[in-house]
């Protein structure tokens, strides 16, 4: 590897050739890094990545881990999985090179997000510690599967957190039938429950309800879509299950 001074501003480039995932012979330049280091290490991680090394750094295999699932996952999932690997599992394991992270670095891990509060200042759940821990388990299962990993060592070190089950209350017809008759006089919210109750749609689902959607000669109506807020904005997805 090499880098190369560009005189003009001072600062450093790479230009080298490398093999793509199509098998193709490409050339890639990158310039404008601050010292030669930081343009020579630009370049090994690059490479790193397109071949696939587990030697790379554990931040360089998210960004492919990234690249490889975001596509399969809807917007709500990925946000979800991306807030937990950017503020829980990343400022720990960021540097330190994928297959050199061990069980006994998992546990230290685990051991200090136990520590940690939630936005309240209360200890995280059991569930969601679980949470945490599947997340990092399961970026090593890629790695594993995927990138010739030896082994996953978040699966090794074991799970901190057990699943909690809650339980769940539904209402009676009855319960159901002396609610709506309270909401008679507000017809907006009255159709809105008649649809959840009776139909067992998803919120999302019935916020995202167009008049398209519904067919009064057959007295049906299709299940097609989900609305969610998302990052400020609206975001209207597949439903959660099959299309109904």
């Amino acid at each position: 590897m090499a880098a190369f001074k560009n005189e003009d501003n001072s600062t450093w480039y790479v230009i080298f050739r490398y093999t793509d995932w199509k098998g193709e012979r490409k050339q890639k330049c990158k310039r404008g890094f601050a010292t030669r280091a930081k343009a020579l290490d630009w370049e090994r991680a690059f490479l790193q990545e397109k071949q696939s090394d587990v030697n790379m750094s554990f931040e360089a295999f998210v960004a492919l881990y990234t690249r490889d699932i975001r596509p399969r996952l809807k917007e709500s999932t990925w946000l979800t999985k991306d807030n937990i690997i950017q503020k829980k599992i990343l400022p720990h394991f960021a540097k330190r090179k994928l297959s050199e992270i061990s069980a006994k670095d998992v546990i230290a891990w685990q051991n200090e997000i136990r520590c940690g509060k939630d936005k309240y200042g209360k200890p995280h759940s059991t569930t969601y510690l679980r949470t945490i821990h599947n997340q990092l388990s399961a970026i090593f299962n890629h790695a594993v599967r995927y990138y010739d990993l030896r082994l996953n060592p978040a699966a090794k070190a074991g799970n901190m957190g057990i699943e909690e089950r809650k339980e769940m209350l539904f209402w009676t017809k009855d319960e159901y039938l002396k609610f709506s008759d309270a909401m008679m006089d507000k017809p907006i919210s009255y159709y809105a429950f008649e649809m959840l109750y009776w139909c067992g749609i998803r919120e999302g689902e019935l916020l995202a309800l167009t008049p398209k959607d519904f067919d009064f000669t057959k007295g049906a109506v299709s299940i097609n879509k989900s609305y969610q807020r998302l990052n400020g904005r609206d975001v209207v997805t597949t439903p959660k299950g099959e299309k109904e």
